[in-house]
């Protein structure tokens, strides 16, 4: 894949995250794909394999009334890409932390991603 098709790609999958489309962000994944989200250096959710995923963007989606993620950088290395990304969004549901339904939450952050037959093999999103 070229830089542009990457890049494409990606907008894709964080269009599809944003409009709450799990179909849609399906469709850019590789069946072996590994997600991971990392937290003040602890991973707090992971997946392994495209179905594991699917189960656990389709739970997410009852977490938040409204998310965006925000594409601000973008810089690929070889097979993989990295974008600093800004993360907001209203809680639909009072969770285990303390934060509650209608909370506001913004973050900033880095999502890595590596390619692998046109599609997303490994995503990371670290905060």
């Amino acid at each position: 894949m070229d830089i542009d098709a990457k890049r494409a790609l990606i907008t894709r999958y964080l269009d599809a995250y944003n409009r709450f489309d799990v179909s849609a962000m399906m469709a850019t994944v590789h069946d072996e794909v590994v997600f991971q989200n990392i937290s003040d250096g602890a991973v707090t959710a992971q997946a392994d394999g495209a179905e594991a995923l699917r189960q656990m963007a389709e739970q997410a989606t009852a977490m938040f009334t409204t998310r965006r993620q925000s594409m601000k950088d973008f810089a690929v290395d070889g097979e993989q890409a990295v974008i600093r990304v800004d993360f907001e969004g209203v809680l639909a549901c009072d969770l285990p932390n303390g934060m509650r339904a209608g909370q506001r939450i913004a973050v900033q952050g880095r999502s890595e991603f590596t390619f692998r037959d046109d599609r997303l093999v490994r995503i990371v999103d670290i905060s």
